[in-house]
């Protein structure tokens, strides 16, 4: 034992409190008994020591006492005055101790033992050397109790009590008895004539392990005068109530007599009632508590009334208390706080948890149990089964509001009166889980192969039932992508790099979809995917190109008749599948003369009628050529026909044609005109129009005279050369034809054929036959 303290105090000096105190206490120790002593070192503080709890709850344990000086103390745990230790009742208490010393505090549980004696021990008066002394009345009922003997810890035991000493008459009426329980009886021939008679007895109490001892017991029998001394009723109950605090008092007795006073004989000592010895009232010794010691319910007293100087001249009482039990702890429950977490999957019936709860005042009793929600108010996904609390529905985390907690309790009611609850909060946190993989609809964008980067084609619509819903990132598959590009965020699809309508007409791309915060563990994603098709929508971005692009024609047309006078041929190289084209006469078409048939130019003569063309002339035909078909572009090229047309005659036995063609070799001469503009004022325009009419008047004279002159040359057959002048007026402004007729010129049969005139700036020597080119702005030859 010194060990053990001196381990204790070892363990409490250094601060280890989380380590367990223990101590061990017969159960033979009673009231006053130290329990524990502790030693404590402060020496800048008065230090405390305090009784937190005891648990079972008790009041065997009088509150610490902690004295010293200079710095060191001692601390003791002292039984109380109510102090009754059974191991069987109970053998371990827990005590919790706080010391404080200063700012450092020190908590700890403290642990008593109580061991069971199993040795004998006869103690008190009964064992002392004069014995125990009892006054019993003659007229003490045959076989009555009249003495009971207390050993605690002995019952069931085994424990035999004997009478050792004779009894015989004519010293004694009859011989006394005594039992296992300790109950000195009286003869069973009663003590009628045995006044002022002593009767010592020796009593030997041994058990079955072979162990002993013996006590002295005296009865004096006194006489009994008639009337002297009575209760006013023989038999007497009451109740009282399970909380009633000790000191209470539970009854006043009275009985009829001068100087009396009164004391409880049976049970002797009583361990729960005590009685004033000259006021006869009842009172409570130490708490009931019906739960851990049933057999309080009802007590059994025998109480006596007697003269204070005649002992002998008394009377008895049974009184019976019978105590009603009082609901006065709320039930306890294993949790006391029930907190769990469990995914939004958990199928239903899923077992959160069981609850096991305990009446205090009722060991044993039935509680009832019920499950209150407080967050949502009215969800039905728990159930309260037989304690046990399951899933009821489908946790569902993917429709706002109904995941994440339910905060709810468990009522738990007993059936005391009154009916105290205890509350145990419940609250259940549901973890959402990824269930379903983001999906979306395959689309078709079309756009023009002309469309610039970062041009939108649309938007990918992701779609995922998981709660956030569409919480999805939008990516292409296979990586990054050259010629298109999806926003990570918002699926809008866009174009990075040019379209090539002839290399590829349509794309084809799959865009990824993976979710993201909708799982407790961000780790765990899904994903999904759809194909997005892109066509590109065709765009003429090439002219077309006719070859040749320059044709001179001479053709004989016989007078009311029409002919096809050639073919234009037209392609795109770098779009050889087009070949669609729209062509239309845009110049040099006078008097409707030509016309078209697709691709071919027909001279019709018909629709004019008589009198029909009977001089040569030339035409200077533009053929406007555009490609067709879907594209919302039109590009085009003009195609330069010169037809000279020579009407047939009836010596020509065959119509001929014949036909010069530039090639499309030949560099093109680009004339660049630029126009300024300016707007005078009012008076210079009218000066300026009057000036220009006399100018024209004047250079109209002198075109006339000019031309005078060149047809007197022109018609003089001494000339060696001949000089012909093309002139040629576009468009229906300035003129009535588009070009004017060339003059009839005779000529001999050798000499028959008709020089080529050309509009467009070139001029040919007769004599040499080389080619002039004159630039009709500039005036330079080449």
């Amino acid at each position: 034992m010194t060990l053990l303290l001196t381990l204790l105090f070892a363990l409490l000096v250094s601060g280890l409190h989380s380590l367990p105190w223990f101590t061990d206490i017969s159960e033979r120790r009673g009231p006053g008994t130290v329990v524990q002593t502790f030693s404590f070192n402060c020496s800048s503080h008065i230090p405390t020591l305090e009784l937190l709890s005891v648990q079972p709850n008790t009041t065997f344990f009088n509150p610490p006492t902690l004295a010293g000086h200079q710095g060191r103390y001692v601390g003791k745990i002292i039984l109380s005055s109510s102090a009754r230790l059974d191991a069987l009742a109970v053998n371990h208490y827990e005590l919790y101790l706080r010391y404080k010393c200063g700012n450092y505090v020190m908590d700890g549980p403290f642990s008593v033992l109580v061991q069971r004696d199993l040795g004998i021990q006869c103690v008190g008066r009964f064992a002392s050397q004069a014995g125990e002394i009892i006054y019993v009345p003659e007229t003490v009922i045959p076989g009555a109790r009249l003495y009971t003997l207390l050993l605690p810890g002995l019952q069931g035991q085994g424990t035999k009590m004997n009478i050792t000493s004779a009894q015989d008459p004519p010293y004694f009426p009859g011989p006394f008895s005594i039992n296992e329980r300790g109950w000195l009886q009286a003869p069973s021939q009663g003590l009628k004539g045995q006044a002022e008679k002593v009767f010592h007895l020796q009593i030997l109490v041994s058990t079955g392990q072979g162990q002993s001892c013996q006590g002295r017991l005296t009865v004096q029998v006194f006489r009994v005068l008639s009337g002297q001394v009575s209760f006013l009723q023989a038999v007497q109950n009451i109740t009282i109530l399970e909380n009633l605090a000790p000191g209470s008092e539970v009854v006043k007795v009275q009985a009829r007599g001068s100087d009396l006073r009164y004391e409880i004989i049976s049970p002797m000592p009583s361990p729960l009632y005590s009685i004033g010895r000259a006021d006869g009232v009842i009172r409570l010794t130490s708490p009931l508590d019906l739960t851990r010691a049933p057999g309080t319910a009802v007590t059994r007293l025998q109480v006596k009334a007697f003269e204070h100087h005649q002992p002998w001249v008394s009377a008895e009482l049974e009184l019976t208390v019978d105590v009603q039990l009082v609901n006065q702890w709320p039930p306890r429950c294993l949790p006391a706080l029930f907190v769990t977490q469990i995914p939004e999957t958990a199928p239903v019936g899923t077992v959160l948890g069981t609850f096991a709860c305990t009446d205090p005042d009722s060991v044993g009793t039935s509680l009832d149990y019920q499950l209150r929600f407080h967050s949502p108010p009215d969800s039905a996904s728990l159930r309260l089964h037989d304690r046990v609390l399951e899933v009821n529905a489908t946790l569902d985390c993917d429709t706002p509001g109904t995941c994440f907690q339910h905060a709810a309790s468990i009522l738990v009611i007993d059936d005391g009166q009154p009916q105290m609850t205890t509350e145990v909060p419940v609250l259940v946190m549901v973890t959402p889980i990824n269930e379903f993989s983001p999906a979306c609809t395959p689309r078709t964008f079309r756009i023009q192969e002309d469309a610039r980067p970062h041009t939108l084609l649309g938007t990918v619509v992701g779609v995922d039932m998981d709660y956030p819903h569409n919480s999805v990132e939008y990516y292409i598959s296979g990586g990054p992508s050259s010629t298109f590009a999806v926003d990570h965020l918002n699926g809008e699809v866009r174009l990075l790099a040019p379209l090539d309508y002839e290399q590829q007409r349509v794309h084809r791309i799959t865009v990824l979809l993976i979710d993201r915060g909708q799982d407790w563990d961000p780790t765990y994603r899904r994903s999904g995917s759809c194909t997005i098709t892109i066509e590109v929508e065709d765009v003429n971005d090439h002219t077309p190109e006719c070859e040749p692009p320059f044709q001179e024609l001479t053709i004989y047309t016989p007078l009311g008749r029409s002919m096809e006078v050639t073919k234009v041929s037209c392609q795109i190289p770098q779009e050889p599948q087009r070949l669609a084209f729209a062509y239309s006469i845009v110049g040099g078409n006078t008097q409707n003369r030509f016309r078209l048939q697709g691709a071919s130019l027909v001279y019709d003569d018909t629709l004019l009628g008589p009198p029909w063309l009977d001089q040569p002339c030339t035409y200077w035909l533009l053929i406007h050529v555009a490609d067709a078909g879907n594209s919302n572009h039109h590009l085009s090229t003009t195609v330069t026909i010169i037809v000279h047309l020579i009407p047939q005659r009836p010596s020509t036995v065959a119509t001929s044609t014949h036909r010069n063609t530039v090639s499309s070799t030949m560099a093109p001469i680009l004339v660049t005109d630029i126009e300024v503009y300016w707007q005078p004022e009012p008076w210079f325009v009218g000066v300026l129009t009057a000036t220009g009419a006399l100018l024209l008047l004047t250079l109209g004279w002198l075109l006339s005279k000019f031309l005078q002159g060149l047809t007197q040359v022109l018609q003089a057959p001494s000339k060696p050369t001949q000089t012909l002048l093309l002139n040629s007026i576009q468009g229906n402004k300035g003129s009535k034809e588009g070009f004017m007729d060339i003059p009839r010129m005779e000529m001999s049969q050798e000499n028959s054929s008709v020089t080529n005139l050309h509009y467009d700036g070139r001029a040919q020597d007769a004599r040499t036959g080389r080619d002039y080119l004159f630039n009709t702005h500039t005036g330079v030859r080449r």
